[in-house]
């Protein structure tokens, strides 16, 4: 296995665990975002285009759903 193949495997995993754990802390959601980050630079590196591109849009829509799950945890 090569270090590109290691890599997109890593940012996958990452990015399952913190989807199974997000209804912990807003901080998972966060972590979500960075692992499609992560499989979007995969992507693009990989030369899977469509996949890099998607995982951009789950990436800016995760950081919507942290910022507002942040948002809600504020001491008033």
């Amino acid at each position: 296995m090569d270090r590109l193949t290691l890599f997109g495997l890593a940012s996958v995993t990452g990015t399952l665990v913190c989807y199974a754990l997000e209804k912990r802390s807003h901080w998972y959601i966060l972590g979500f975002a960075l692992g499609c980050a992560l499989s979007s630079v995969y992507g693009f590196l990989q030369g899977a285009w469509p996949f890099g591109v998607v995982e951009i849009f789950w990436t800016l829509a995760s950081l919507h759903r942290w910022w507002g799950a942040q948002r809600e945890n504020r001491p008033v």
